[in-house]
């Protein structure tokens, strides 16, 4: 009976707790769209799975009476518990809670719940929703934000960081989902700025609303910064739980595998046609992609970015692989600045976490002009190529048709490190297109003859039905196989399973010097 008193007592805490910022505000989210801080933890995480840390965790601080303003969990829900089975860690910030910025004590609880990611190799995810550093503690918060970026960067290529911004993030916020391996924003209700429209609009003259200076449609389209743009909360969460049926638990585990629906052996008849036989006609290699892999498993990854390269997830015979194809719809598929750092950071993504790699190839070179090369295509263009080249994880690429120039060896060629390499019958690998080859090459002859232009033709022909193909390559090795396009799911199937086992180590070192 001495005990009933305690016990009541701590009910009444917990239900504090529960109700957060008070039905006033929590009533106003749910006007609003939005789901709470405990209700995103609970729509994410496996039913009843949860475990919290730090629950009644208060802020420390007595300075403009911010003793008089304290709240149980001090605005960040945190914890471990389970996706699909799977243990993971999470973190939650509530807007409800002082605008859920972030204090030395909410900082300390994300820090601990990272820590405890990282200690037992179990996936995090950051849920993001906060007014930014809390400005009544002063420096103490600021150095609360260091703490969580170390923490970040510490825990970077070890185990997959997934963030979603389901809110304001501003100035030091936006820095650890930039830090973290993917960002999902919501539609409409999110934002990421290091500086808002009103500093913009003093320092700039510029006149920005906070959508189009930060919201998901901006960042998912003209910068990068979000990899995904979700409809609402429960999409956003949803992406997050998709996402991770992709990766391992960490760095030193398998992708997870999943037993196919889809016939190993199907072969498609299609692919033999999609590819057009004018060399200058696109065609949408999403086609290829959905035709290959196993059925409606492709997840796409900066799909509204740098359009020109496809990055993203699918399985293939029930393995988790990650993708990068040209795009000849886009551009014609073209290596430009944008793409280069897009297809370069998934690469190296993949490389970290054990996710073999599959190119699909047509690419025409890369992006000539000014603005490429003032802008740095040369640096960015290396960042996919140093990204290829480190990448030990079985690498293989399928040519679907152009692969000229420098970019040929860009795109996982067989000289750096592809496990294996083939392509279809409409392969052209080369340095340049026919047309230009021949004007470089016979550039004195085409001057002394009586009609250029028919002769110009004429040669051009000759030299694609020397040189447009893809069996000299194939004759020096540079290829292993060309092959029937309908064949493509099979063959990659049984080429990953006959890697499933590669080994393979660069040399020691702290680390290389990506040209960033």
């Amino acid at each position: 009976m001495s005990e009933e008193p305690r016990i009541a007592d701590l009910h009444r805490r917990r239900d504090a707790v529960s109700a957060a910022g008070g039905p006033e505000r929590i009533e106003r989210r749910h006007a609003e769209g939005r789901l709470t801080a405990r209700e995103r933890i609970e729509h994410l995480l496996d039913p009843g799975s949860f475990q919290e840390m730090g629950t009644f965790v208060t802020h420390r601080c007595t300075d403009f009476r911010m003793q008089e303003r304290k709240f149980p969990g001090d605005g960040v829900v945190s914890g471990s518990g389970r996706i699909t089975g799977r243990q993971v860690y999470a973190y939650a910030q509530d807007f409800t809670v002082l605008g859920g910025t972030l204090s030395e004590s909410n900082a300390r609880k994300i820090c601990t719940v990272m820590e405890h990611a990282l200690k037992n190799g179990c996936p995090l995810i950051g849920l993001n929703d906060s007014g930014g550093a809390r400005i009544q503690e002063g420096v103490t918060s600021l150095g609360g934000y260091a703490d969580i970026f170390l923490r970040n960067t510490l825990a970077s290529g070890v185990i997959p960081q997934l963030s979603a911004v389901m809110g304001p993030a501003a100035g030091g916020a936006v820095y650890s989902p930039a830090l973290t391996d993917f960002i999902i924003m919501v539609q409409g209700t999110s934002h990421m700025f290091v500086t808002g429209p009103d500093v913009v609009k003093a320092v700039t003259q510029e006149d920005v609303s906070f959508e189009e200076l930060g919201g998901a449609s901006a960042h998912s389209t003209k910068s990068g910064v979000a990899h995904f743009a979700a409809r609402d909360d429960r999409h956003a969460l949803d992406l997050i739980k998709r996402l991770l049926s992709y990766l391992p638990q960490n760095n030193m585990s398998d992708p997870p595998y999943e037993e196919p629906a889809d016939d190993p052996d199907r072969e498609d008849p299609a692919l033999d046609t999609l590819v057009p036989p004018e060399p200058d006609k696109p065609y949408d290699m999403h086609e290829v992609i959905r035709r290959v892999m196993d059925q409606d498993s492709f997840l796409e990854v900066h799909e509204h970015y740098a359009a020109n390269i496809i990055v993203g997830f699918a399985r293939l015979g029930g393995r988790s692989i990650g993708i990068v194809a040209n795009q000849p719809r886009f551009l014609a598929g073209v290596l430009d600045i944008e793409c280069s750092r897009k297809g370069g950071r998934f690469v190296r993504f993949c490389d970290a976490f054990n996710i073999p790699i599959i190119t699909f190839e047509d690419v025409p070179g890369f992006m000539p002009g000014t603005a490429q090369e003032w802008g740095g295509i040369i640096t960015n263009g290396a960042k996919l190529l140093y990204a290829y080249c480190e990448a030990t994880v079985p690498k293989l690429t399928v040519i679907t048709r152009k692969a000229y120039g420098g970019a040929y060896c860009v795109m996982n060629s067989k000289h750096i490190r592809g496990d294996v390499n083939i392509a279809w019958p409409s392969a052209e690998i080369a340095v340049m297109g026919a047309e230009g080859a021949v004007k470089i090459i016979y550039r004195k002859h085409l001057k002394e003859a009586q009609d250029p232009q028919a002769e110009q033709q004429r040669i051009v022909r000759e030299f694609r039905d020397s040189f447009a193909n893809p069996y000299v390559a194939a004759s020096h090795g540079y290829l292993d196989d060309v092959i029937e396009p309908r064949a493509t799911r099979p063959y990659l199937i049984k080429a990953l399973a006959a890697l499933a086992n590669k080994r393979l180590q660069n040399p020691p070192k702290k680390h290389g010097n990506i040209p960033l």
